[in-house]
């Protein structure tokens, strides 16, 4: 039985697929299976994905789909894992060669739910570091946690356990996901390590904000239906309530700001502060939000007259 398994979703990467699976069949762990979901590629992606097959045969796992979308080709592949670790990792990146050795042996070592690594940002003139910090209350996965889910190392067992699966058709899937996990993460553990390289294109969702960027309303919905289902929601109300203020405040509020459709902007804009104080009208007493930081003092700072203060200034910061 392979000790991790790497789902990597395929659509239209050609141009990045070689180095990405190269960094994947050349890991200094050998006990991996690579399980690539091409979902419905009509570039040269598939000829890529035999030729290593052909290569690589004890390590890769080829399944062919219809198009789907990431979420899709994520969750078609989640059933076919055996190992006791999944790892995922987008087609147009690559990482380090020693990357799932060293997760899976501090995984093992430490009987870990969870290990994540620092990623680099790969700009084409630029890299820019991304350092987390260990979580060490569950508090902190939703105060400090990065949703990302390409630096990480998740036991196999509670996705499946739980049937915790991507949602469809939705942009920022892997704050659905990371989220609806947190609760079952008993223990967790960060190396400092720069494993992972997320390459930024022109045409990268992170880069274009249009009306799917009111796909984050739809996530936090999705994560606080989650909690109420399945009983969680009392437990973590503090935790749901500060997750609404540092998406709708602080992330999200930051795409929204990069919309060139003025309209669809201001929509955006009034429906972030309006659905924070909907949601959790008392949300300025949450107790996370008495921890000392910057961004906790902005976010005390704001009401719905600041709001617009602020959306004016971060427009003209390039946010």
């Amino acid at each position: 039985m392979p000790k991790v398994s790497i789902i990597v979703p395929v659509y239209n990467t050609e141009k990045y697929l070689d180095k990405c699976l190269n960094s994947l069949v050349n890991q200094t762990l050998q006990d991996i299976e690579i399980i690539v979901v091409n979902d419905g590629s009509k570039d040269n992606s598939e000829a890529i994905i035999n030729k290593f097959k052909q290569n690589y045969s004890d390590k890769i796992v080829y399944l062919n789909k219809q198009n789907g979308g990431l979420s899709d080709a994520r969750n078609y592949a989640i059933p076919y894992v055996k190992s006791e670790y999944i790892g995922f990792v987008d087609s147009d990146d690559y990482v380090e060669l020693d990357m799932f050795e060293k997760m899976y042996n501090i995984a093992i070592e430490k009987n870990l739910d969870l290990v994540e690594c620092n990623f680099n940002w790969e700009y084409p003139n630029k890299t820019k570091d991304d350092c987390g910090v260990n979580y060490l209350t569950k508090g902190d996965l939703f105060l400090l946690g990065r949703v990302m889910v390409c630096n990480k190392l998740f036991k196999a067992s509670i996705i499946k356990e739980n049937n915790i699966t991507f949602p469809k058709l939705l942009n920022y899937e892997d704050i659905e996901f990371f989220y609806k996990l947190a609760p079952y993460f008993e223990n967790s553990y960060l190396l400092p390590n720069s494993f992972y390289h997320y390459i930024q294109r022109k045409n990268s969702i992170i880069n274009n904000q249009n009306e799917k960027t009111a796909d984050i309303f739809i996530i936090l919905n999705n994560i606080i239906e989650f909690y109420k289902n399945n009983n969680l929601f009392d437990n973590y109300k503090n935790e749901l309530e500060y997750l609404y203020i540092r998406f709708l405040l602080g992330s999200s509020f930051l795409r929204i700001v990069k919309i060139k459709n003025k309209k669809l902007k201001k929509e955006l804009l009034n429906k972030s502060i309006n659905e924070l104080y909907l949601k959790f009208p008392n949300w300025k007493n949450n107790k996370l939000l008495k921890i000392k930081s910057k961004k906790n003092m902005y976010y005390k700072s704001v009401n719905k007259f600041t709001f617009k203060i602020y959306s004016f200034i971060f427009k003209f910061k390039g946010a």
